[in-house]
């Protein structure tokens, strides 16, 4: 498994809530700060984490996005 964290700026209110419908997303909370909310992924495989971030990024408001994969 990978585990990776991907980091959500959207001015829209319950973008957390959105993220966790997002397939891989085991958990999701809002911040404060640079960025608007956080998504906890865990996938199988490496390349699985740019398909979910791509998935992110579709959704209504999200400005940008970065992501920071677990390293062992």
């Amino acid at each position: 498994m990978v585990r990776a964290i991907i980091l959500v700026k959207s001015p829209k209110k319950l973008i957390a809530a959105r993220l966790r419908k997002v397939t891989s997303v085991y958990d999701s909370f809002p911040t404060s700060g640079q960025f608007d909310a956080v998504a906890i992924i865990d996938v199988k495989e490496l390349y699985q984490i740019k398909e979910v971030a791509n998935q992110i990024q579709k959704i209504s408001g999200v400005e940008r996005t970065e992501t920071m994969v677990e390293v062992q």
